[in-house]
């Protein structure tokens, strides 16, 4: 396959370029021959990645349902994802051993790649459950985790902790090993979360949602993941986060920032009446909350995370690496850039950053 005429993502920078690839990138350059597909002065830009997202158009990774994961994998490559986290919730044991079951035995026929798990729960605390079933939750639990990795194949690539809860310091001491380690759904203070960084952390699970706020006198979270170096990520849905904030986040974590969808099973679907984690929502305007009214998860796309933080005032060549080096980069994935070599997992987007195709792997989905 040949693409011309594209101004082609590489690094951290648009350059005018043509990019050939068969399963994997061949080329990419100034290339003799036909064009397969003419981009009319478009960009070619890395598959998003998405490590956090529950599911979409009425599945839910949770619910451990084998028929429900090739809708997913059509639904993520149709809006310019080609790589992606399916994300569980804290649920009980006898609830996420079927679902890491099921995650491990998929095979896709086209679509997105499934490229691991990322356990958002059930290792998190009370106060800053948000969204998550009290009832499920769990302290850190090392023998847990390891029955849960095993029950997937060995496919977590990332596992959310509250650094604050008993036994969680040599948790991620020993889980890091294994996977990326994020703090998140967390009330620690600064001291302890740059204890759990030191510890081994090295990222934070959706930045300002579910932690204390940042304060001059009490950074928290937010302060430790900056001083530490962390990847973190941020659900750029306009609801969750003001898009004064994500401007200013940009700035401070710069090749650090994730974006995430944090999609639940609404997205790509009306408004109505949903589940989450053995809880109902509700979703308004495309906004979704639990019954009492806490923020859930949202209802976006990465592609629409992306022109989101590009209407915010981001550049789009910082969105660009937010939502596809980045979070390869934070879970270990060798995706999420353009370079000889790689899997051919790119998206053409048009001036109006409209999708106009993907390819997984080369193939044309």
């Amino acid at each position: 396959m040949l693409i011309k005429n594209a101004k082609v993502f590489v690094g951290k920078a648009f350059v005018d370029a043509d990019i050939q690839f068969d399963g994997r990138i061949t080329a990419i350059g100034k290339i003799e021959g036909p064009a397969d597909l003419d981009a009319a002065g478009g960009d070619v830009i890395p598959g998003l990645v998405d490590i956090h997202t529950h599911g979409a158009m009425g599945e839910d990774f949770s619910d451990g349902k084998p028929a429900g994961l090739q809708p997913l994998a059509d639904y993520y490559a149709a809006h310019g994802v080609t790589s992606y986290l399916a994300t569980t919730m804290t649920l009980k044991e006898e609830t996420l051993t079927p679902a890491m079951h099921a995650i491990r035995d998929f095979r896709p026929k086209g679509g997105a790649k499934c490229a691991g798990i990322h356990l958002e729960g059930p290792f998190l605390c009370y106060a800053k459950r948000g969204a998550q079933a009290a009832e499920n939750l769990h302290k850190p639990d090392v023998p847990l985790f390891s029955r849960l990795n095993e029950a997937s194949g060995g496919r977590v690539k990332l596992v959310t902790v509250a650094c604050e809860e008993e036994g969680a310091m040599s948790f991620i001491q020993e889980v890091s090993k294994v996977c990326t380690v994020s703090l998140g759904h967390t009330t620690a203070d600064y001291d302890t979360a740059m204890a759990g960084f030191r510890a081994g952390a090295t990222h934070a699970t959706h930045l300002y949602n579910g932690m204390p706020s940042f304060l001059h006198r009490a950074p928290g979270v937010i302060g430790a993941a900056f001083d530490a170096g962390a990847s973190v990520e941020l659900i750029c849905d306009g609801l969750h986060i003001h898009p004064s904030v994500i401007r200013a986040t940009c700035q401070l974590f710069g090749d650090k920032l994730n974006l995430i969808s944090d999609s639940l099973r609404c997205a790509g679907m009306p408004d109505g009446d949903y589940e989450l984690g053995g809880q109902p929502i509700v979703v308004k305007n495309h906004k979704a909350t639990l019954l009492d009214g806490t923020l859930a998860g949202s209802s976006i796309s990465m592609l629409d995370a992306v022109r989101n933080v590009v209407n915010f005032g981001l550049p789009l060549e910082a969105a660009v690496y937010a939502a596809s080096t980045a979070p390869a980069q934070a879970v270990g994935l060798d995706v999420g850039v353009l370079e000889v070599g790689r899997p051919a997992d790119l998206v053409v987007l048009d001036k109006a950053l409209d999708l106009k195709a993907v390819f997984v792997d080369g193939n044309r989905i």
